[in-house]
C-alpha cells in the first residue's frame, strides 16, 4: 500500500495593501519575538493608530500568525497586579489589541488562507486558554466593573477571535456582556458571536443596574429604539440622580456621589452628551438641562466659598518673626521692694506638686512678671507654643465618560 502524503499548506495570502512605515514590525513577527513586540507597542504609544493598522500586515510574515498572537496573549492573567499598575495594565490592552488586529488579518483574506493564519492545532490551544479563563471570570464583580472589564473582554475576544464560540454556552457569554457595555468593540463582539438576539435581555439587566447611558446606546447599535425608548431611559437616569442613597449604597460610595448634587451635575452632563451623539436635540432639547446645570454649578461655587471664609487663618507673624500673641511680657519696673516677699526668687526652693499651687496662689495685687535674667541661672527654658493649624482638603469630583472609545 503506498502511504499517502499529506497535504502541502496552502501558500501565504496576499499581502494586504498597506506599506509598512513601522518595518521593526514585520522583522518582529518574522522572528516569532513576542516580548520584542510587546516592547515596541508600548515604546511607541503615541502612534498606537498607525501601529494597530499596519500590525495585521506584518502578521502575514510570521510562519504562524495564531500561533504568534496566541502566544502574546497567554500571558494575559499572568500579569497579577495589573490593576494596580499602568504599565501593566497597558500590557494587557496590548494583549486585546493583537486579537482584534489577528481578527482584521482574517476579515481580509479568503477562506482558503484561513487555516494557514489560524490552524485546527492553534485554536485546540485557544480552546485550553479559553477553558483556564473562564473560572477567573466568576469572582468578577458587575457594578465594580463598570462595563469596562478588561478581563471579559478579553475572554469574549479570544473566544471571538480563534472562532471557538461553538465551544460555548451563548448564556454563559451574554452574562459577561454587561461589564463591556462601555467598550466600543462590543456591539461588534456580540454580532459576530450570535448574541444578538440576546441584547433585549442585557438592556435590562443594565437599566435596572442604573447603566441607563449604556443602555441607550446598546439600544441603538442593535436597532432596539422602539422596544426601549432612549428619551425615557435618560430621563429615568436624571430621576435616579437625584435621589438620597440608601443606607446600604453609602458605605460604597465615595463623598462626591454621596452628594447629590454632584450626582445631579454628572448626570446632566452625560446625558447632554448622549443626546448630542446620537441626534436626539428634537425629541429632548438640552435647553432646560443646561440651565439646570448653571444653577447646580453656581449653588456649588457659593457653597466653596462660604467654606473657603468659615476656615480658620493663621496668625501672621510680625516683621521681626516673633507673633504678637506669644510675645514676651514687658519687664516689671516697680521699685517699691518692700511690696515682694523677704525670700527671693534666687534662694526659693524648686516647688514640689504640693506647694505649687502655694506659690501659684499667693495673693498679689497684680500679676507679677518674672525676671527673665534670673530664669536663666534656674535652667528654666521658654516655651513658645505655635497655634495647632488644622488640614483642609478640597474634594474635586471627576465624571467619566458615557461610553469608552
Amino acid at each position: 500500500m503506498v502511504e499517502e502524503k499529506p497535504p502541502p499548506p496552502p501558500p501565504p495570502p496576499p499581502p494586504l495593501e498597506l506599506t509598512l512605515t513601522n518595518p521593526q514590525l514585520a522583522k518582529l513577527c518574522k522572528e516569532n519575538d513576542v516580548a520584542g513586540l510587546h516592547k515596541f507597542i508600548s515604546d511607541n504609544r503615541k502612534n498606537l493608530a498607525t501601529i494597530k493598522e499596519e500590525i495585521p500586515v506584518a502578521l502575514q510574515v510570521a510562519d504562524d500568525p495564531g500561533g504568534f498572537v496566541l502566544d502574546s496573549v497567554s500571558g494575559f492573567y499572568n500579569l497579577v497586579d495589573g490593576k494596580k499598575d499602568a504599565n501593566l495594565l497597558g500590557q494587557r490592552r496590548t494583549c486585546i489589541m493583537l486579537m482584534e488586529c489577528l481578527s482584521v488579518l482574517l476579515e481580509n483574506v479568503d477562506g482558503v488562507y484561513v487555516k494557514r493564519v489560524i490552524s485546527e492545532n492553534v485554536k485546540e490551544r485557544a480552546k485550553g486558554i479559553a477553558d483556564e479563563w473562564k473560572p477567573k471570570l466568576d469572582d468578577l464583580d458587575l457594578d465594580a466593573s463598570n462595563g469596562n472589564s478588561l478581563e471579559a473582554h478579553a475572554f469574549l475576544q479570544l473566544v471571538a477571535t480563534f472562532g471557538i464560540h461553538s465551544c460555548f454556552l451563548k448564556e454563559d457569554l451574554i452574562k459577561l456582556v454587561p461589564m463591556v457595555a462601555r467598550r466600543h468593540q462590543t456591539a461588534d463582539l456580540c454580532r459576530f458571536l450570535g448574541l444578538s438576539e440576546k441584547m433585549p435581555g442585557v438592556i435590562d439587566v443594565l437599566v435596572n443596574s442604573g447603566r441607563h447611558i449604556d443602555a441607550v446606546n446598546l439600544a441603538f447599535a442593535f436597532e432596539l429604539t422602539e422596544q426601549f425608548s432612549p428619551v425615557s431611559l435618560l430621563k429615568s437616569y436624571l430621576t435616579e440622580a437625584r435621589r438620597v442613597p440608601s443606607l446600604i449604597k453609602l458605605g460604597n460610595l465615595s463623598p462626591a456621589q454621596n452628594d447629590v448634587s454632584e450626582r445631579e451635575l454628572s448626570a446632566l452632563k452625560t446625558v447632554i452628551k448622549c443626546i448630542e451623539e446620537h441626534k436626539l436635540e428634537d425629541q429632548y432639547p438640552v435647553g432646560s438641562l443646561q440651565k439646570r446645570i448653571l444653577q447646580l454649578e453656581k449653588a456649588k461655587a457659593d457653597k466653596k466659598r462660604a467654606t473657603e471664609v468659615a476656615k480658620p487663618q493663621p496668625k501672621r507673624p510680625r516683621a521681626n518673626g516673633i507673633s504678637p500673641v506669644y510675645a514676651p511680657p514687658p519687664r516689671n519696673t516697680n521699685t517699691d521692694k518692700n511690696f515682694y516677699p523677704r525670700i527671693t526668687e534666687r534662694y526659693a526652693p524648686a516647688p514640689t506638686p504640693q506647694s505649687q499651687y502655694v506659690y501659684d496662689n499667693r495673693p498679689y495685687g497684680y500679676a507679677v512678671q518674672p525676671d527673665t535674667h534670673m530664669g536663666a541661672y534656674m535652667g528654666t527654658p521658654a516655651y513658645n507654643m505655635g497655634p495647632n493649624h488644622a488640614h483642609y482638603f478640597a474634594t474635586g469630583y471627576q465624571y467619566q465618560a458615557a461610553y469608552m472609545h
